[in-house]
């Protein structure tokens, strides 16, 4: 008997989540602080960029 692709992917797929070796509880939450951390760095950033931006293209309006 030919099992058709879906639950060939199923059946790997499962096989494969058996095999996943989960975290910590606190190396989890040690590794979700440094991708918020990161992610706020980030946003800080590109929110200083679009000021300054922001603030030369206003200069540039008001050039006469």
């Amino acid at each position: 008997m030919k099992s058709n692709t879906f639950t060939t992917y199923l059946r790997e797929s499962y096989e494969e989540f058996r095999r996943v070796t989960w975290p910590t509880r606190n190396k989890a939450i040690r590794l979700s602080g440094i991708v918020l951390s990161f992610v706020l760095v980030s946003a800080i950033f590109i929110a200083l960029l679009d000021y300054g931006f922001n603030m030369g293209y206003q200069y540039l309006l008001n050039i006469r």
